[in-house]
Protein backbone atom coordinates (compact mmCIF):
# COMPACT_ATOMS: atom_id res chain seq x y z
CA UNK A 1 0.00 0.00 0.00
CA UNK A 2 3.22 2.34 0.79
CA UNK A 3 4.59 1.52 -2.29
CA UNK A 4 1.46 2.34 -4.08
CA UNK A 5 1.03 5.77 -2.38
CA UNK A 6 4.98 6.73 -3.18
CA UNK A 7 4.24 5.67 -6.56
CA UNK A 8 1.05 7.96 -7.03
CA UNK A 9 2.34 10.97 -5.07
CA UNK A 10 5.59 10.84 -7.57
CA UNK A 11 3.31 10.86 -10.56
CA UNK A 12 0.79 13.45 -9.43
CA UNK A 13 4.26 15.53 -8.95
CA UNK A 14 5.58 14.89 -12.03
CA UNK A 15 2.46 15.97 -13.47
CA UNK A 16 2.22 19.31 -11.57
CA UNK A 17 5.70 20.09 -12.63
CA UNK A 18 4.95 19.75 -16.34
CA UNK A 19 2.48 22.29 -15.93
CA UNK A 20 4.27 24.68 -14.27
CA UNK A 21 6.56 24.44 -17.11
CA UNK A 22 4.10 24.48 -19.80
CA UNK A 23 5.49 26.59 -22.01
CA UNK A 24 2.82 27.71 -24.84
CA UNK A 25 0.13 30.21 -23.61
CA UNK A 26 -3.12 31.51 -25.30
CA UNK A 27 -4.49 34.73 -25.16
CA UNK A 28 -8.09 35.64 -26.11
CA UNK A 29 -8.46 38.95 -27.42
CA UNK A 30 -11.72 40.83 -26.13
CA UNK A 31 -14.24 43.41 -26.16
CA UNK A 32 -14.69 43.31 -22.17
CA UNK A 33 -13.18 41.21 -19.37
CA UNK A 34 -14.44 42.45 -16.09
CA UNK A 35 -14.51 45.91 -15.71
CA UNK A 36 -12.02 46.81 -18.40
CA UNK A 37 -12.81 46.96 -21.87
CA UNK A 38 -10.56 46.39 -25.26
CA UNK A 39 -8.13 44.19 -23.69
CA UNK A 40 -6.20 40.96 -23.87
CA UNK A 41 -7.10 38.25 -21.01
CA UNK A 42 -3.17 38.24 -20.47
CA UNK A 43 -1.47 41.22 -20.41
CA UNK A 44 2.23 39.78 -19.49
CA UNK A 45 3.09 36.64 -20.37
CA UNK A 46 6.57 35.16 -19.47
CA UNK A 47 7.76 32.10 -21.71
CA UNK A 48 11.22 30.59 -22.97
CA UNK A 49 13.03 30.54 -26.24
CA UNK A 50 10.79 28.53 -28.42
CA UNK A 51 7.86 28.95 -27.22
CA UNK A 52 4.78 29.73 -29.27
CA UNK A 53 1.75 32.37 -28.07
CA UNK A 54 -1.11 31.64 -29.31
CA UNK A 55 -4.15 34.92 -29.56
CA UNK A 56 -7.39 33.70 -30.02
CA UNK A 57 -9.67 36.20 -31.65
CA UNK A 58 -12.77 35.44 -28.80
CA UNK A 59 -14.79 38.62 -30.06
CA UNK A 60 -13.85 40.75 -33.58
CA UNK A 61 -12.47 43.83 -33.93
CA UNK A 62 -9.02 42.63 -32.62
CA UNK A 63 -5.32 42.10 -34.10
CA UNK A 64 -2.12 42.18 -32.55
CA UNK A 65 0.84 44.14 -33.78
CA UNK A 66 4.46 44.01 -32.30
CA UNK A 67 5.31 47.69 -31.36
CA UNK A 68 7.95 49.14 -33.09
CA UNK A 69 10.89 49.93 -31.14
CA UNK A 70 9.18 46.89 -28.36
CA UNK A 71 10.73 43.96 -29.82
CA UNK A 72 14.47 42.78 -29.32
CA UNK A 73 16.82 43.16 -32.18
CA UNK A 74 16.60 41.49 -34.85
CA UNK A 75 12.70 40.66 -34.90
CA UNK A 76 10.81 41.62 -37.68
CA UNK A 77 7.79 43.09 -38.26
CA UNK A 78 4.90 41.09 -37.01
CA UNK A 79 1.11 42.31 -37.65
CA UNK A 80 -1.85 39.96 -38.04
CA UNK A 81 -5.17 40.27 -39.77
CA UNK A 82 -8.68 41.70 -37.61
CA UNK A 83 -10.92 38.46 -36.46
CA UNK A 84 -8.33 36.28 -36.80
CA UNK A 85 -6.95 33.40 -34.57
CA UNK A 86 -2.66 34.33 -34.48
CA UNK A 87 0.27 32.74 -33.42
CA UNK A 88 3.92 33.53 -33.15
CA UNK A 89 6.85 30.97 -31.90
CA UNK A 90 9.69 33.08 -30.23
CA UNK A 91 13.20 32.50 -30.89
CA UNK A 92 14.72 35.51 -29.61
CA UNK A 93 15.03 36.20 -25.96
CA UNK A 94 13.62 39.88 -24.24
CA UNK A 95 10.52 41.83 -23.79
CA UNK A 96 7.47 41.58 -26.56
CA UNK A 97 5.52 44.94 -26.44
CA UNK A 98 2.46 44.14 -28.59
CA UNK A 99 -1.24 46.33 -28.83
CA UNK A 100 -4.45 45.81 -30.76
CA UNK A 101 -4.01 48.41 -33.48
CA UNK A 102 -7.54 50.09 -33.10
CA UNK A 103 -7.72 49.68 -29.61
CA UNK A 104 -4.03 51.00 -28.53
CA UNK A 105 -5.19 54.32 -27.01
CA UNK A 106 -7.81 52.54 -24.88
CA UNK A 107 -5.14 50.40 -23.37
CA UNK A 108 -5.46 47.10 -25.55
CA UNK A 109 -1.32 46.64 -24.81
CA UNK A 110 0.74 43.14 -23.83
CA UNK A 111 3.75 42.37 -23.37
CA UNK A 112 5.79 38.67 -23.92
CA UNK A 113 8.83 38.28 -22.02
CA UNK A 114 10.86 35.72 -23.00
CA UNK A 115 13.88 34.11 -21.47
CA UNK A 116 13.13 36.05 -18.24
CA UNK A 117 15.48 38.09 -20.41
CA UNK A 118 14.81 41.71 -19.90
CA UNK A 119 17.82 43.52 -21.83
CA UNK A 120 16.01 45.66 -24.08
CA UNK A 121 14.04 47.32 -21.27
CA UNK A 122 15.18 50.98 -21.73
CA UNK A 123 13.87 50.44 -25.16
CA UNK A 124 10.24 49.49 -23.83
CA UNK A 125 10.16 52.54 -21.71
CA UNK A 126 10.67 54.50 -24.62
CA UNK A 127 7.53 53.67 -26.37
CA UNK A 128 5.25 56.41 -27.04
CA UNK A 129 1.90 54.64 -25.64
CA UNK A 130 -1.03 56.92 -26.18
CA UNK A 131 -4.07 57.67 -24.14
CA UNK A 132 -5.31 54.88 -22.18
CA UNK A 133 -1.73 52.73 -22.48
CA UNK A 134 0.33 55.27 -21.09
CA UNK A 135 -1.01 54.33 -17.57
CA UNK A 136 -1.33 50.85 -18.06
CA UNK A 137 1.91 50.37 -19.69
CA UNK A 138 3.72 52.43 -16.90
CA UNK A 139 2.55 49.76 -14.45
CA UNK A 140 2.94 46.56 -16.59
CA UNK A 141 6.65 47.65 -17.12
CA UNK A 142 7.05 48.32 -13.47
CA UNK A 143 6.08 44.72 -12.70
CA UNK A 144 8.58 42.96 -15.41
Amino acid sequence: MLNKLLKLSTLIGLLLMSNSFAGDVTIEMLNKLGKESMVYSEKVVRVEVGDTVFWKATTKGHNVEFIKGGVPTGVEKFKTKFNQDAQYKFNVPGIYAYWCTPHKSMGMIGFVVVGNDKSNIEEIKKIKFVGKSKKIAAELINSL
